[in-house]
C-alpha cells in the first residue's frame, strides 16, 4: 500500500478563506477518488510561506528524504511554499526521492517531463509574485500608518493599546520617574534598583523615543497621536553618557560648560586641594583645550548675569520662562496618588493569596519588595516635584524683587552670599551655557547672545595646560 502524505498550510493573511480543516478535507476527497489509501495530515497553521522553517514542512521533508512518502496530496502548490528558491529545491527533492504531487487544484504534474517541470517553475514564479506584491502593500500600509501617527508593534512600558491607540497607564509615573532619575546622573542599575524594573527595560525605555509621543518605521521617527510622557529636555537630559563609578558633579555649573573648541560637555575633576576643573571630555584625543577652574568659571557666569540689571525685554522673557510651570498641562497619564492606590491594592491582594497559602514565601517576598520599590519611588518623585514647584513659585514671588537688587548690588558679593541650592536654582533658570575657549570665555544667558569674558577678568591665565591656578584668586591651600 502506498505511503500517502496531505501538507497543508495557512497564513494568518488566508485563515478563513484557506482554514487547515477544509484543506485537509479536500486532499482526503481526492485520496479517497484516486485510492490513494490513508492519509497522514501535516499541518503548518500560522506559518508563512516565505521559507521551509516550519514544523510540519522539516517532518514532511524528513519522511520524503527517508523514503517513506509515495503520494504527497496539496490542495494548491503555493501551501508549499512562495519562495521561488525554495519551489525548485522542493521540486528537485521529489523527483530524487519517486514522490508523486497531486495537487487538488491544479492537477497532478509530470516532474520528469519538460513540460511539467516547466509548468512547475510558472507556479512558482507566480507563487513568489504573489508573496512580494503581500510583502510590499504590508511595508506600505506600515509606513502610512506611522506617518500618520500610529503605534504598530506591542505598546512600550507605560502604555496600553486601546482602540489601536497607546493610552498611557499606571506604569506611566514610572517611566517618568526613571527619565528623572537618568537625567540627575543615576547609572541604569541604579535606576532599576531604585524603581524594581529590571535593567534592560530601563535602559530601552530611556532610549525610546516613544516616550516623546513619536511612532516609527524602520529607523525613522514620526509624530505620532499618542500623549507624550517626557518632553524633549528630559529625554534629552536622559542621553548624557554616564561615567561608570561615578555620578554627575554637584557643581552649580555642572552639564552647562562646553568646550568651545569640540562643543562636547566638559567634565568636572579635582585637583590635590579638592578645587573643581572642568576639562573637555575630548582632551588628549584629538582637541588641545586646557582646563578651567569652576571658582573662574562661575564668576564668568555672574558677570554674564550682569546683563539682567539694564535689558528690560529680557527681565520679561525670564519672568514668562520661570511660570512656565504654570502654564503646562497635567501630567499624563493616570496621577501619581492614583497609582500608589492601585499598588497598595496589589500588595494587600498579594498578602490575602500568601496567607491562603496559594503562593509560597519567596514569591510572596520578591513581589512584594517589588511593589515596596515602586512605591517608594513614585512617592519621592511626587516630593520632589511638589517641592520643585514651590521653589519655582517663590523665584516667581522674588522675581521682581532681586531684578531690582541685580541693579543695585554687588554682584559678586550676591553671589557668594547665595546657598549652593540657590546658585544651582539661578544657573538652570537663566544660563544656557558657558563655553570654554583658549583665550576667552562666552556666557549665554537666557537665550541672549554669548557675552565675551576675558581669562583674566575672572582671574584665569592662557596656556596649553590644564589651568589650575586663578592668578592669585585661588582660595589658599587648606
Amino acid at each position: 500500500m502506498s505511503n500517502t502524505v496531505a501538507y497543508v498550510r495557512v497564513s494568518t493573511e488566508d485563515q478563513i478563506e484557506f482554514s487547515p480543516d477544509a484543506q485537509a478535507k479536500r486532499c482526503r476527497d481526492l485520496a479517497r477518488l484516486r485510492d490513494l489509501g490513508p492519509v497522514m495530515v501535516l499541518a503548518d497553521e500560522g506559518w508563512s510561506g516565505k521559507n521551509l522553517e516550519r514544523p510540519a514542512m522539516t517532518e514532511l521533508l524528513a519522511l520524503v528524504e527517508a523514503g517513506e512518502v509515495d503520494h504527497l496530496l496539496i490542495w494548491r502548490w503555493d501551501r508549499l511554499s512562495r519562495d521561488q528558491g525554495d519551489f525548485a529545491r522542493l521540486v528537485k527533492l521529489f523527483g530524487e526521492h519517486g514522490v508523486t504531487v497531486h495537487s487538488v487544484n491544479e492537477g497532478d504534474l509530470d516532474l520528469a517531463s519538460a513540460s511539467g517541470k516547466m509548468q512547475v517553475g510558472v507556479t512558482g514564479v507566480f507563487a513568489q509574485y504573489y508573496r512580494d506584491q503581500i510583502v510590499e502593500n504590508t511595508k506600505m500600509g506600515q509606513r502610512q500608518a506611522a506617518e500618520k501617527g500610529r503605534w504598530q508593534n506591542h505598546p512600550p512600558t507605560g502604555y496600553d493599546m486601546v482602540n489601536g491607540e497607546l493610552v498611557p497607564n499606571e506604569m506611566a509615573p514610572l517611566v517618568q520617574r526613571i527619565f528623572s532619575l537618568r537625567a540627575a546622573g543615576a547609572s541604569y542599575p541604579v535606576i532599576a534598583a531604585e524603581v524594581g524594573i529590571k535593567y534592560s527595560t530601563v535602559r530601552h525605555i530611556c532610549l525610546n523615543r516613544a516616550y516623546l509621543g513619536e511612532t516609527h518605521y524602520s529607523g525613522e521617527w514620526f509624530a505620532g497621536i499618542h500623549p507624550p510622557l517626557v518632553n524633549e529636555q528630559q529625554f534629552n537630559a536622559a542621553q548624557r553618557p554616564h561615567t561608570q563609578g561615578q555620578r554627575r558633579s554637584k557643581d552649580v555649573l555642572s552639564g552647562k560648560v562646553r568646550c568651545g573648541l569640540c562643543g562636547r560637555v566638559a567634565g568636572v575633576h579635582y585637583n590635590d586641594r579638592n578645587h573643581a576643573i572642568y576639562r573637555c571630555r575630548h582632551r588628549g584625543s584629538g582637541c588641545d583645550q586646557s582646563g578651567r577652574s569652576a571658582s573662574g568659571l562661575h564668576r564668568a557666569a555672574v558677570l554674564g548675569l550682569r546683563v539682567l540689571s539694564d535689558d528690560q525685554d529680557l527681565q520679561v522673557a525670564i519672568r514668562h520662562q520661570l511660570t512656565a510651570h504654570r502654564r503646562l498641562e497635567a501630567p499624563t497619564g493616570p496621577s501619581v496618588a492614583k497609582v500608589l492606590d492601585s499598588l497598595h491594592k496589589k500588595q494587600r491582594k498579594l498578602l490575602d493569596l500568601h496567607y491562603a497559602e496559594q503562593i509560597d514565601a519567596d514569591t510572596f517576598a520578591a513581589e512584594n519588595g517589588r511593589i515596596t520599590t515602586q512605591m517608594k519611588t513614585l512617592q519621592q518623585e511626587a516630593d520632589e516635584f511638589e517641592r520643585d514647584q514651590k521653589m519655582r513659585e517663590e523665584a516667581v514671588n522674588k522675581f521682581d524683587q532681586v531684578a531690582e537688587l541685580l541693579a543695585n548690588l554687588d554682584f559678586e558679593r550676591l553671589w557668594e552670599a547665595a546657598s549652593p541650592s540657590e546658585q544651582r536654582t539661578l544657573v538652570e533658570d537663566l544660563v544656557d551655557s558657558v563655553r570654554i575657549y583658549p583665550d576667552r570665555i562666552t556666557v549665554e544667558v537666557a537665550g541672549t547672545p554669548p557675552f565675551i569674558v576675558a581669562l583674566d577678568e575672572v582671574g584665569l591665565t592662557q596656556g596649553c595646560k590644564p589651568v589650575v591656578s586663578e592668578a592669585g584668586l585661588e582660595p589658599a591651600r587648606p
